[in-house]
């Protein structure tokens, strides 16, 4: 098996290129082999899979899924790791470096080309400064994704997976577990990575709905509501709407409140996704958008 995520071979890697690593990637590459290979496992890959990596780094974890899945595709946005995953990859025939940036590839014409147009499983050890708009770039796109299972800051894994009154509980809370089942498969201490980061980190497995668990006319609209109600976290949901640029007057979120029986002075963290999804049902009827 391959052994990057042993700490003296990845030093000997990064001395060989003479690596530096850069604050803008937000660069941790991880070096304990018992983290890989939950990770694997928490993925559930097999010979029949096409997994997309996000940020391979040097291609530790990418040894690790080219041993279990048919065909890894990673995609690496910078090119001063290229040459470096030539050659830690050299001994793998499944395996394709894309150097281009997650956010702008067309990941449905992706698995269209490497996987007959099925769902690809997606793995990745993400840099944190650009967690959620990949995972949501994930979620909202077009492209079906089979199931995600990513290393993340240990904050935002628990904010994925709270429920409505929690501190934690937001818009990402909402967002994630509308188009997924969230589940923290393991919690990963800073040691195991290098450089060292200043927080802990956590892997969490997102298994994508078929269907979501809600049903609501126009999820766009929803997750308006959504981002409205908590953009003013201590505010009411009356005060967090009637600021969130959606002219809606304080009368039509009243009636709506009234509707469902709640009272004038909920807040948006206390409300369900079940909620949310009548509160937008409802106000979009009588706003006759």
């Amino acid at each position: 098996m391959a052994t990057l995520g042993n700490p003296q071979n990845t030093i000997e890697v990064l001395q060989k290129y003479q690596f530096r690593f850069q604050k803008k990637f937000g660069q941790n590459f991880l070096i304990d082999t018992h983290v890989l290979d939950k990770i694997v496992e928490s993925a559930g890959i097999t010979k029949d899979d096409c997994v997309l990596e996000i940020g391979p780094g040097i291609g530790t974890m990418t040894q690790y899924l080219a041993e279990s899945a048919r065909k890894v595709i990673a995609v690496e946005i910078d090119s001063n790791l290229i040459p470096i995953l030539e050659d830690t990859l050299s001994a793998y025939d499944n395996v394709q470096v894309l150097n281009e940036d997650i956010l702008k590839v067309d990941i449905e014409a992706l698995a269209k080309e490497q996987n007959e147009g099925r769902p690809m499983k997606v793995v990745a050890n993400l840099p944190y400064y650009i967690t959620t708009p990949i995972i949501m770039g994930l979620l909202e796109g077009e492209a079906k994704v089979d199931s995600i299972t990513i290393m993340v800051q240990k904050e935002v894994a628990d904010r994925m997976q709270m429920t409505p009154g929690s501190k934690e509980y937001g818009a990402l809370s909402l967002a994630v577990q509308y188009y997924a089942k969230p589940e923290i498969v393991a919690n990963v201490p800073p040691n195991c990575f290098m450089p060292r980061p200043n927080v802990g980190s956590a892997v969490i497995r997102l298994s994508l709905y078929e269907k979501p668990p809600v049903e609501v006319q126009d999820s766009k609209y929803m997750f308006q509501l959504i981002r409205a109600s908590f953009n003013q976290r201590r505010k009411t949901l009356v005060n967090g709407l009637q600021n969130g640029g959606l002219g809606l007057t304080k009368d039509e979120i009243l009636a709506a409140l009234s509707e469902m029986g709640l009272s004038e002075m909920v807040r948006g963290e206390t409300l369900s996704l079940e909620q949310f999804a009548l509160l937008s049902d409802i106000l979009q009827k009588n706003h006759n958008i």
